[in-house]
């Protein structure tokens, strides 16, 4: 019979392989690390970072884990060029953030910049660099009626007054941390449409698919993802009868398209409630429902966020 310690080291190193862990106090060290921990007794009062999903892509969402070295009062990073904000458990010594990269975000590495403070005010900081792979999409013909690819005057104004609406939206998007656990799928169907396909409409406009979208009948109930506010709940010219759940850390979730809108902007939402039911509003080429998750002005993909496992 094997003693329990050794089932204990097999379980936790499975659980730091599935989570593309990286501690700087592990036996082996890349250059990077070992520069930063320089003796065995600075090893034990390291960072750990831990990041989801293990491959990151351009276009992925970003789920991190961050252990201090000591409690810190706050934490914050930069990734990409873009802060991330994160939310502490188990004292201040445990944090977590959400974070992504771009579509236009070229494979390589990129650091990880993490700056806390403990309360007695010292300032701490680390390093990590991510890497960054190229993810696989593809290209679609899609056919969409001619004011939605040639809108004529009246409908660049509405357009552009849509565009104010979503900017002050999208301004609104809070630190703090709204969402809890795993992000819920809205709806109970296929996918139909994924995210980071090139469409090219009518044989003129091209755009990319930034989101997913699913085959419902019109009237489905779309349920939220998670557990965020309304800042938006109006119907605009391309999406339709669109709402915008925000999530904190700067994450938001958009539900395009809608039959109805089932909530009011400032309305604070449970994770999995009802938000409006499906439709064909706006510029779609029949029934559907089209979701988005945008974070710090960068849209990510939903697929990989309903896949990962939230804390």
């Amino acid at each position: 019979m094997r003693s329990p310690s050794i089932f204990a080291w097999v379980g936790c190193r499975a659980f730091l392989i599935l989570f593309g862990v990286l501690l700087v106090s592990a036996p082996t060290l890349s250059a990077f690390e070992a520069s930063s921990t320089p003796s065995k007794a600075k090893a034990a009062n390291s960072w750990t970072v831990v990041w989801q999903p293990v491959r990151v892509t351009n276009g992925s969402p970003v789920v991190l884990r961050v252990t201090s070295p000591t409690p810190l009062q706050s934490l914050s990073g930069k990734w990409l060029a873009h802060d991330v904000f994160f939310s502490s458990e188990q004292g201040g010594k445990l944090w977590y953030g959400i974070a992504g990269a771009s579509l236009e975000t070229r494979p390589g590495l990129y650091a990880l910049e993490l700056k806390g403070v403990t309360a007695n005010g010292q300032e701490l900081s680390f390093q990590k660099q991510l890497s960054v792979g190229k993810g696989k999409y593809h290209s679609i013909l899609a056919s969409v009626p001619k004011q939605y690819t040639e809108p004529n005057i009246e409908q660049l104004h509405k357009i552009d007054q849509d565009k104010a609406l979503k900017e002050h939206a999208f301004s609104q998007m809070t630190s703090t941390r709204q969402w809890d656990g795993d992000f819920l799928p809205p709806v109970k169907a296929q996918v139909s449409d994924v995210f980071g396909t090139s469409r090219t409409f009518n044989g003129r406009v091209q755009s990319v698919h930034q989101g997913l979208d699913y085959a419902v009948p019109e009237g489905t109930p779309v349920a939220a993802l998670n557990g965020g506010t309304v800042v938006l709940a109006q119907p605009l010219f391309f999406e339709g009868n669109f709402v915008v759940l925000d999530h904190g850390q700067g994450l938001l979730t958009m539900y395009m398209h809608l039959s109805k809108i089932e909530v009011k902007e400032g309305d604070r939402i449970a994770r999995g409630q009802t938000v409006g039911l499906s439709g064909g509003t706006g510029r779609a080429t029949g029934p559907h429902l089209h979701i988005a998750v945008r974070w710090q002005g960068v849209y990510l993909n939903p697929e990989t966020l309903l896949s990962l496992q939230l804390p």
